[in-house]
């Protein structure tokens, strides 16, 4: 079998970490960039032993860079993206020229080497949609653009409608896809990733905070179920040119997450709620449900979410205790 190579962009990220350790399982020889705004070196340092892989860090924004790295693979995975609502609050305007630029880099390098990519997007295109469970064509629902929020999903609509642009018009090879609250070991709460945040809470003996009334719901998948089925995409020549929803179907209200959370973690805390516009200010939005079809997914690769939520609240607990 011929070498197959891999770029992951953003892959000393939570996902992008795990999705190289998957990669390099697989055979691939991969190479990451990352610029560590919100990735860690850590999070790739016990991979640094195997010969198949090497990492840069740099930005995605050095066109010349890019140009070299992605002539040197096959596919490219692209994750590099501000991540978590409160960064993208605090970090508005790199969140954008991060988003809209770093993709179009790839996007057009990749058309002109004639490589893959398959193109990380996620939930937050939905929006406001109260069409549950939401699928990949279906309407989207966005507040207003005085909401700092909702400019994280406009970016990546917008690098999804680029994506599918070049597809059309200049034949690239892509893959998208929405991922759904991935969860697993090296996840950090530092940018508003919830089940990371309430396990340090309940670890620490200190208040277990549960934005708004706690009867939002989210579905949880595992970060290991989510990189197997990403793997399986870029793989599938029939899931060129698609959209992909990818992630667990399972709801559960954050109010039950964090009982949950404490009871697994045998924690005494508190829970405690706290209104939106403390937490993120004001005029703050959020989604009662978000939900995934999981339809496509599961009729082009057969993929199924396979751990259960308390297996990955506890890879969570398990992680943060070492």
């Amino acid at each position: 079998m011929a070498e197959r190579r891999a770029l992951v962009t953003g892959g000393a990220g939570f996902i992008g970490s795990h999705l190289t350790e998957k990669l390099l399982e697989r055979g691939y020889t991969v190479h990451v960039i990352d610029d560590l705004s919100t990735g860690r070196l850590e999070n790739i340092a016990h991979l640094e032993a195997d010969e198949k892989f090497t990492y840069t860090v740099d930005t995605v924004l050095d066109s010349a860079l890019m140009a070299k790295l992605i002539a040197q693979c096959d596919t490219v995975f692209h994750l590099a993206a501000a991540v978590g609502v409160e960064y993208v609050i605090e970090n508005q305007l790199k969140s954008i020229q991060i988003n809209l630029g770093g993709t179009e880099v790839v996007l057009e390098h990749a058309t002109r080497e004639k490589k893959k990519v398959v193109l990380f997007s996620t939930s937050e295109i939905y929006g406001k949609s109260e069409a549950v469970p939401f699928k990949e064509d279906d309407d989207r629902i966005l507040g207003p653009t005085t909401l700092t929020r909702w400019s994280y999903a406009v970016t990546k609509a917008v690098d999804e409608i680029m994506a599918l642009a070049y597809s059309r018009e200049k034949d690239l090879a892509v893959v998208i896809v929405r991922c759904f609250n991935t969860c697993g070991p090296r996840q950090t709460g530092q940018y508003g990733m919830v089940l990371p945040r309430l396990v340090t809470q309940a670890l620490a003996g200190k208040p277990i905070t549960v934005y708004g009334d706690g009867r939002q719901t989210r579905c949880f998948a595992s970060v290991f179920d989510v990189v197997e089925g990403i793997v399986t995409l870029a793989e599938c020549d029939d899931a060129v040119g698609e959209i992909m929803n990818i992630g667990s179907n399972i709801e559960v209200t954050i109010g039950d997450l964090a009982r949950k959370v404490k009871d697994l973690t045998s924690s005494s805390s508190p829970i405690e709620h706290i209104p939106y516009d403390k937490a993120y200010g004001k005029g703050f939005e959020d989604m009662m449900r978000r939900v995934p079809d999981l339809t496509r997914i599961k009729s082009l690769i057969g993929y199924e979410p396979r751990r259960s939520l308390d297996d990955i609240v506890n890879s969570v607990i398990n992680h943060l205790k070492q």
